[in-house]
């Protein structure tokens, strides 16, 4: 009998061997997919991931300007064509010298892109997708941007390195593309807190925006020189942190509207 035991448990303990490896390589095949599969994306859809020639900035940021003198994005996107693959495409988000050069999305629910790629395709590494309850074209006061924390450093998996002031020195500010208007996103303050937080509400009018906002600054881990301004939007990018159950790591950043750089065909 207690052979008989003793081989049972040998035979289970190989069996969840055998699953947890299974499931290992099934994770490393989708995430390869996924990179692959956003490669492409930028192949096709983003011209400029090489920055264009242009005014280098103190940051080490590559600008262009526009003949009327607006600071131009230094990446251009092909919306029609993206958008025609899938029309929950809303933007495109970016930031030189990081792994952040992603379609972002608007699904029917915060669901469904959670787990399937910018064209559809079902995949655990998700999409950059807004709050289901935000306004696709980024007209409310705040829109929360929603990425996975992955291992391999893809999606929002280096956002946490704005914890550090000397990464926020030489990041100090994202590009945020759509079909209608194209920003800097200036970045506010940066910090770590729950996913229950009150970080994810809705302001609901100016007095409550300039609350929620003096109160992201006192959070915020690094120094920025970016302050709110009357009348601006903002968006909260966010991502799972392990420094305790449900952590979150949170950027905040203000929206500068700019002139949009114009796709050139046959680049």
């Amino acid at each position: 009998m207690l052979r008989w035991l003793k081989r049972g448990v040998l035979v289970l303990a190989a069996a969840v061997f055998l699953f947890s490896v299974s499931a290992i390589g099934l994770k490393l095949y989708e995430d390869r997919q996924s990179e692959k599969a956003y490669t492409a994306a930028v192949q096709r859809f983003a011209d400029g991931a090489v920055p264009k020639a242009g005014t280098a900035d103190p940051t080490g940021t590559v600008q262009t300007e526009s003949e009327a003198g607006a600071v131009q994005p230094p990446i251009e996107v092909d919306f029609d064509t993206l958008c025609a693959v899938n029309p929950d495409v809303i933007g495109w988000l970016y930031c030189e010298g990081t792994a952040i050069n992603y379609p972002v999305l608007h699904g029917a629910t915060n669901d469904t892109y959670l787990r399937h790629l910018y064209d559809g395709s079902y995949n655990t590494a998700g999409s950059l997708f807004i709050e289901t309850q935000n306004a696709p074209d980024f007209s409310d006061a705040n829109t929360v941007i929603y990425g996975h924390n992955m291992h391999n450093g893809t999606m929002f998996g280096g956002l946490s390195a704005w914890e550090e002031q000397t990464y926020y020195e030489q990041h100090p500010a994202l590009w945020l593309l759509t079909p209608a208007q194209d920003y800097r996103v200036d970045i506010l303050a940066a910090y770590y807190t729950s996913a229950y937080a009150d970080v994810y509400r809705q302001p609901q009018d100016a007095a409550e925006l300039e609350e929620y906002l003096a109160g992201a600054a006192q959070r915020s881990v690094i120094s920025t020189q970016t302050a709110p301004e009357e009348g601006a939007r903002y968006v909260l990018l966010s991502t799972c942190a392990y420094l305790f159950d449900d952590a979150r790591f949170v950027v905040h950043g203000r929206l500068v509207p700019v002139d949009g750089a114009i796709w050139q065909d046959g680049r």
